[in-house]
């Protein structure tokens, strides 16, 4: 896998001396005036530099890099923000449409696109193996609708720009409906569907394979099958997708036997394709030219700023108490891998009071609103030294138990009622979760749901996406889709007053502007606002409601 990466990074190098190879952001005024040599696109290697150029936007900083993993609020009624010195963002939701993060979100989507409009239409005329064409083709597509499901999910009607604008007059463009917006995203990936690689063929999850497009299809699916769209119909397709997957014959996916592991492996470079199908790539750690760090572990991680050898972090964001009691009672195994049961903490040594050594102090059991969010843990990290808040820990975009979880919810939204195939799924799942996919387990099916109607088995598989996928950018999606994250995100303000009532201890109550965080929460904030720069730029663009 490190020569892989060393590829991409060569290819990133080649990127970058092409100004990364995108037309300027769309909405710009100011289009830059470059020259895109027709020979630059003859050779493979150039192609496979310009494709390197928009995968690279997946790390951006203002994406999966920083910004979208922890300072939208993605985790929703997961995790807050654990600092009393934030007092405005779209964390604490109390932002407006001038928001940087915000807008650069909105920037750095279309720069992708940008990117991937470009290959594409520079793709037909170069000289090489059409089968290498089909490929690349396939690769750009699908992350061009990659780029249009972050932009519709997070802010509803946005333009469809599908070629390269390079003239200013093609800047203003018309937001198109989700509806449109699902369309052309679907017609991508379908169309991706058949070209890329597959998992046989490359057994990376750093590339889009075969397995990853059917995945996010099915992902895809389900949404649209939700809020806004409501286009139940597509519960059938989304099922269809998963089924893709768990049934390949050629690439056979299940389960890492050690929940633990697969987020070990994210931290020290392993691919584990079977059940880690696509992640964002980031390596090194800025002790030379190459390297792409994110922050994955270092700001959303366990709070630790005593030891350089575990990995400096900033314990920037707690799990809820709400998230944390959703977990059963032996669920203890990934409860306590997501939501840290401990802190870091110095302590002199006895011998010489001016050493100090880093230990670990665990949580009193009842204090469950300040656990540091465990899941990427820097002390797993093998490349030293490690640079301080900077990673190299790769992030999940598609695990294999996302597919099994969304193919239990397709299936029993399909029936109104969960099938023996359902149950099957979200079992899988659940016995890795009690360790019951461990050499020498006993009672395999002890913890297995079985019995359910339509309404349960809704409630439960909801709540075993929670357990199993948080941290991972992807509840609020899921909430919103499900038409029910302003109510749920003033449960968890109710949770916590309640809670303060009931504990008397000072230090263990979340600071009162983080209720208001979850209180501020309306139905304006299901989407973000248009950004207020894009609005001044293009005068077709109208605002979303409220904002």
């Amino acid at each position: 896998s490190h020569i892989m990466k060393l590829i991409w990074i060569i290819s990133l190098a080649s990127v970058i001396g092409l100004a990364g190879l995108g037309c300027s952001d769309f909405l710009e005024r100011e289009p830059k005036n470059m020259l895109y040599p027709d020979t630059y696109y003859n050779s493979e290697k150039n192609l496979e530099a310009a494709l390197t150029g928009v995968y690279s936007t997946l790390g951006d900083t203002y994406l999966y890099g920083n910004n979208y993993v922890v300072g939208l609020g993605n985790d929703a009624d997961e995790s807050y923000y654990f600092r009393s010195t934030y007092t405005y963002g779209p964390v604490i939701y109390n932002h407006t449409a001038s928001d940087a993060g915000v807008s650069n979100l909105w920037t750095i989507l279309y720069k992708g696109i940008g990117r991937a409009n470009l290959l594409l239409y520079k793709l037909p005329q170069a000289e090489v193996e059409e089968k290498v064409k089909e490929r690349i083709k396939g690769e750009a597509l699908f992350l061009r609708g990659y780029f249009y499901f972050l932009l519709v999910q997070t802010f509803g009607s946005v333009p469809l720009v599908l070629e390269p604008t390079l003239v200013p007059e093609n800047m203003s463009v018309p937001q198109s409906s989700p509806a449109d917006v699902y369309a052309q995203i679907l017609k991508d990936m379908e169309m991706a569907e058949g070209l890329v690689f597959t998992l046989n063929d490359v057994n990376h999850a750093g590339r889009v394979t075969q397995s990853a497009v059917r995945g996010i299809l099915a992902r895809v699916c389900l949404y649209m099958a939700g809020e806004p769209v409501n286009d139940i119909t597509k519960y059938k397709d989304a099922r269809y997708w998963c089924k893709k997957v768990m049934e390949d014959t050629e690439f056979k996916h299940e389960l890492n036997p050690d929940y633990r592991q697969v987020f070990i492996n994210l931290a020290q470079d392993k691919y584990d394709t079977k059940e880690s199908i696509w992640e964002v790539e980031f390596w090194g750690n800025l002790s030379d030219a190459y390297g792409e760090t994110g922050i994955i572990g270092g700001m959303n991680g366990i709070n630790n700023d005593y030891d350089s050898e575990i990995g400096i972090a900033r314990g920037m964001y707690a799990a809820t108490g709400t998230f944390y009691k959703i977990y059963e009672e032996d669920d203890t195994l990934r409860r306590d891998w997501n939501i840290a049961p401990f802190t870091y903490s110095s302590t002199p040594d006895e011998k010489d009071n001016s050493k100090y050594h880093t230990v670990k102090v665990y949580h009193a059991p009842e204090s469950y609103w300040r656990r540091y969010l465990g899941k990427y843990r820097r002390e797993m990290e093998t490349l030293v030294p490690k640079a301080a808040h900077n990673t190299p820990i790769n992030y999940p975009l598609l695990r294999y138990s996302d597919v099994l979880l969304m193919y239990a919810e397709a299936e029993n939204e399909l029936f109104k009622m969960p099938t023996g195939a359902a149950y099957n799924a979200i079992n899988q799942v659940r016995r890795r979760a009690f360790g019951k996919l461990m050499e020498g387990a006993v009672d395999v099916d002890k913890y297995d749901v079985r019995g359910l109607d339509y309404r349960s088995f809704q409630k439960i598989v909801r709540e075993e996406r929670s357990r199993e996928l948080c941290f991972e950018s992807l509840r609020k999606g899921d909430l919103i889709r499900w038409g029910i994250f302003v109510e749920r995100m003033h449960e968890v303000a109710d949770d916590i007053e309640q809670d303060m009532a009931d504990v008397k201890e000072v230090n263990y109550k979340p600071a009162s502007y983080c209720v208001a965080g979850f209180r501020n929460v309306s139905e304006k904030h299901i989407l973000q606002p248009i950004p207020a720069k894009e609005l001044s730029l293009n005068r077709l663009l109208k605002q979303n409601p409220s904002w």
